[in-house]
């Protein structure tokens, strides 16, 4: 299970500068005006070589007039539940409040490894200023930061580090290949999960979001032998608004995080809209193989053009990666749920697969020496040598002289030459230039 790290506290402490900071991303909306997160974020971060997701909260607040008030409250709450280490953000500036006191409270009542962070320490007094915080009673020191300027960021994340689980534990099901169905609520995930087992193993309804929680099941029939993830339907952000909805959000991106290829399912009669788009590329993002499902095929009016012209609108749509598979898929008849499976497994292991140094450079250095980079500031750029690394989705690192003169395009091409001669169908591929 992927580690989890909630940043909790107050509104208005600087929970989201440190999300950014954490992240290296501007994706929450940060502003000095109190209460403006009103919605979880979700991102990743990596330090000394360990990954792990960390959940922005709303700023937690009692009885003001913040029509969104229980909402955030509720939210906050789950996430401290969920999570597995809490970091508790105060605010030097003003030191200890009511809020505060009352975010305390909960955390040790839940009892969870938690990181209590003194932010907007600016000046080396602002630190001596931290200690009052240690009448919270949470966690075994205090860390004075700076989210928005970075100064003690980097301690913060040793300790980070140093306190969340080592690694997932080791049992019967290392090594079996985890499959995660996701999409948009209702549009079939248990439904084929339960076509899939031949059961009904999952509560299925015509209600958005019937499913609540994540389910994991093994299958072993026909040859196959996996781990089936289901999980609960993902909603736009704008519309979680409520606690159980919010519980659902949390255990569907730590099914992500622990799957190996997500089986993203679309509704046929509903088009590919921006949140199928959105959770594609988050699914990307955390570098999982991923499968495009177009379900209810059933339903729809089609000819023998139709499969052709939704790939074409597909692939227009998740430019510039288009290399995944796309199934058409009908819970109701049964059509192509097993080849689902076996192309899910086929994906499983084109993201685990292993090229040869030697190979590689055979194959690559003769296409970079036809098409090489483009010369930029007069400067000529040679990748002398290329090498896959060691991780759990394939990443080659190119050698060249001028690493800092390659742009994305030609990484681009870099990564659809490798597609087109390696079988790497629906896995990410990340592209790492360094100075020989």
């Amino acid at each position: 299970m992927s580690s989890l790290v909630a940043i909790v506290g107050r509104p208005n402490v600087g929970k989201s500068t440190l999300f950014n900071r954490l992240t290296e991303t501007r994706d929450a909306i940060v502003d000095p005006t109190s209460g403006v997160t009103r919605d979880r974020k979700f991102g990743r971060a990596i330090w000394s070589g360990k990954e792990f997701a960390i959940i922005d909260t709303g700023g937690y607040a009692i009885h003001s007039d913040d029509s969104f008030e229980e909402v955030i409250r509720k939210q906050v709450i789950i996430s401290i539940d969920e999570a597995d280490l809490i970091l508790f953000l105060v605010d030097v500036q003003t030191g200890i409040t009511d809020l505060d006191q009352e975010v305390a409270d909960i955390i040790r009542r839940v009892g969870k490894k938690t990181i209590l962070v003194s932010n907007k320490v600016d000046t080396s007094d602002k630190e001596y200023e931290s200690s009052v915080f240690y009448s919270l009673g949470v966690g075994d020191q205090v860390f004075s930061i700076s989210a928005n300027n970075g100064y003690g960021t980097g301690d913060l994340l040793d300790e980070i580090i140093r306190v969340l689980p080592v690694e997932l534990e080791k049992d019967e099901e290392e090594g079996i290949p985890k499959l995660a169905v996701i999409g948009q609520p209702n549009v079939g995930k248990s439904s084929f999960i339960n076509t899939l087992l031949g059961e009904e193993r999952n509560i299925v309804t015509n209600i958005a979001g019937t499913t609540r929680d994540a389910l994991h099941t093994r299958y072993q029939a026909f040859g196959f032998d996996f781990m089936l993830i289901d999980t609960a339907g993902l909603r736009k952000k704008a519309k979680i608004d409520d606690a159980i909805e919010f519980y659902s959000t949390v255990r569907t991106i730590r099914a992500v995080a622990e799957s190996d290829v997500c089986l993203i399912m679309i509704d046929a009669s509903n088009d590919f809209n921006k949140q199928d788009i959105q959770i594609f590329f988050d699914a990307l993002e955390q570098n999982k193989g991923v499968v495009l499902l177009v379900n209810k095929w059933d339903l729809i009016e089609k000819d023998t053009k139709t499969a052709d012209a939704w790939t074409k609108m597909i692939k227009e749509r998740i430019a510039p990666f288009n290399d995944v598979p796309i199934l058409y898929t009908s819970n109701l008849t049964k059509q192509r749920i097993l080849k689902a499976v076996e192309v899910a497994l086929e994906v499983y292991e084109n993201r685990r697969r292993k090229i040869p140094t030697s190979q590689l450079n055979d194959v690559m250095q003769d296409i970079i020496s036809a098409f090489p980079p483009p010369a930029l500031k007069g400067k000529l750029i040679r990748i002398k040598y290329m090498t896959q690394l060691p991780t759990r989705f394939p990443a080659f690192a190119f050698y060249c002289n001028h690493p800092q003169y390659i742009k994305e395009p030609y990484k681009r091409f870099l990564e659809n030459k490798l597609r087109e001669n390696f079988n790497l169908t629906g896995a990410p591929v990340r592209i790492y230039v360094r100075e020989k």
